[in-house]
């Protein structure tokens, strides 16, 4: 029974498998866990239909490995779902053995890693199945903040299979080989007339850079299973434990005076903040989540004196770093869930704003922009804001301000914290001066005048400084040792929130 069950499919199934560039189940969990440490369960499970001849068709696991083992010594729980075995399709009884996985992790508390290659619900055991999809959700939603869970697509996943990798953290694709959509070309085609393909409808590069249901797309499943290693290495195995520490060689007080000049005295002149970001962490070590999505703002993970921390940063090369609505969605579901696995945060402030346009106000930017406000607002983590520019209008307040419960917050000597631009606020604040001058020379030095006025008095973080809204005015060249100085002196940090079942993030 052991050798029939490791046949899975059988051998000409097992070819198909690999001549699609795939894996298969058992391959794929080898490749995840450290050597030797898979302990399988429910090995000699098959499904109970008996309907349209299905009692003649059972195999030896019924389409799903699951188990338990390690990841770089870690435990973690696993299911890898089998498409040589009925295509991967969903029955009760593999339902129930991915429940019972799940429910492990739970009791354990370590992280779930679910690998999808389903055709989806296994259509001759109907509402079983159906019932089977909806006994996961559960789970996913009940574990949500409890333990890790990370879905990795490597082949097709629709319908209603798209709603448990949906409810996990992060969701990892393989570029041509995977597709997630809720209905697939042929219906919409019958339904709306639309003609689109598999890729282009639900492929890893539409799902990571225009829907944003995808973090990371990888090349090859050996990349993405090497990916799924790395995230891990950042996380806890649950709610109740601290992240992970790596040690480093890297000097926490190292100073970089490369980082001096990295920000532009232009305050409208764009520069990459990842390239701040790269100078400060450990090792120049940051592996960015989301990279190909709502890239005006920049999230990932990072360490800092061998911790592992969130990064939250505004990206001035791209639309100037303003916030919009899926910036705002990218950013507040990223700090989520580091506040949920106690992983610090670390937030790079250069922001003019939040994006002007019908666009905007039309698809809902107040309601959106008000979940990334929520989400730092309610983290109780380390929180660690450093303002590199410019921090301007209700965007400044949005950034893990100190308004909004951050420990720390430091500014580098040329940050802009004001209302809005220089421009804008003199054309509001002179209106009636400006008014009165006629000849367009005078108005000019004017509002050269003004304008130099209103820099002299907010273009510059000593206000904020004055007022205990900036803790310290740093050197660029100082970011590394003040991040690390700070995450140290809060490595104790308790904090609550008052007593509730749960917020009404605004959805």
């Amino acid at each position: 029974m052991e050798a029939r069950a490791l046949l899975a499919g059988g051998k000409a199934r097992v070819d198909k498998q690999h001549e699609a560039g795939k894996l298969t189940a058992r391959e794929r969990i080898a490749a995840l866990l450290d050597e030797g440490s898979f302990v399988e369960l429910d090995k000699f499970v098959t499904h109970r239909c008996a309907d349209f001849g299905m009692q003649e068709q059972k195999i030896l696991g019924d389409g799903v490995v699951t188990g338990h083992g390690l990841v770089d010594g870690r435990p973690v729980c696993v299911f890898a779902q089998d498409f040589t075995v009925f295509g991967g399709s969903l029955s009760g009884a593999y339902a129930q053995k991915i429940c019972k996985v799940m429910d492990l992790a739970t009791k354990i508390g370590c992280p779930v890693v679910g690998l999808n290659d389903s055709g989806g619900a296994r259509i001759q055991e109907g509402v079983e199945s159906l019932a089977g999809y909806a006994d996961i959700f559960l789970r996913n939603v009940l574990s949500s903040g409890v333990v890790p869970q990370l879905s990795a697509i490597m082949g097709p996943c629709a319908g209603g299979a798209v709603y448990s990798p949906a409810i996990t953290d992060f969701i990892l694709m393989v570029d041509r080989t995977s597709y997630m959509f809720i209905t697939g070309p042929e219906v919409i085609k019958t339904v709306t007339h639309e003609e689109v393909t598999k890729e282009q409808l639900g492929g890893a590069m539409t799902h990571a850079s225009k829907s944003g249901v995808s973090h990371f797309t990888e090349g090859d499943e050996l990349s993405c299973i090497a990916r799924l290693r790395e995230l891990l290495s950042f996380m806890p195995g649950n709610n109740s434990e601290d992240p992970p520490v790596r040690a480093t060689k890297d000097p926490a007080d190292r100073a970089d005076a490369a980082l001096d000049s990295i920000v532009p005295i232009e305050s409208n002149k764009p520069y990459d903040i990842k390239k701040i970001i790269n100078g400060v962490v450990d090792d120049g070590q940051f592996v960015e989540v989301h990279k190909d999505y709502a890239k005006n703002i920049v999230v990932g993970f990072a360490r800092f004196d061998g911790r592992a921390t969130g990064i939250v940063a505004n990206q001035p090369n791209h639309l100037a770093g303003c916030l919009d609505i899926d910036a705002s969605i990218k950013a507040a579901r990223f700090v989520r869930f580091c506040d949920c696995f106690n992983i610090p945060l670390v937030t790079f402030v250069d922001v003019p704003g939040f994006l002007p346009g019908t666009n905007q106000e039309y698809g809902g930017i107040i309601k959106h922009g008000a979940k990334l406000l929520y989400a730092f607002a309610e983290a109780t983590v380390p929180k660690i804001t450093v303002i590199t520019r410019k921090a301007y209008g209700g965007a400044y307040d949005v950034m893990a301000s100190k308004h909004i419960r951050a420990d720390i917050n430091v500014s580098f000597p040329a940050a802009e914290i004001a209302v809005m631009g220089p421009e804008g606020a003199v054309n509001i604040i002179f209106k009636s001066e400006l008014d009165k001058i006629t000849d367009p020379a005078e108005k000019a030095a004017a509002r050269s005048r003004f304008t130099a006025e209103y820099k002299e008095r907010f273009a510059n973080p000593y206000k904020a400084a004055s007022l205990g809204y900036i803790d310290e005015i740093i050197r660029p060249r100082d970011t590394r040792w003040t991040i690390i100085r700070s995450l140290r002196t809060l490595a104790n940090k308790r904090q609550t929130n008052l007593p509730r079942k749960h917020g009404n993030i605004p959805l």
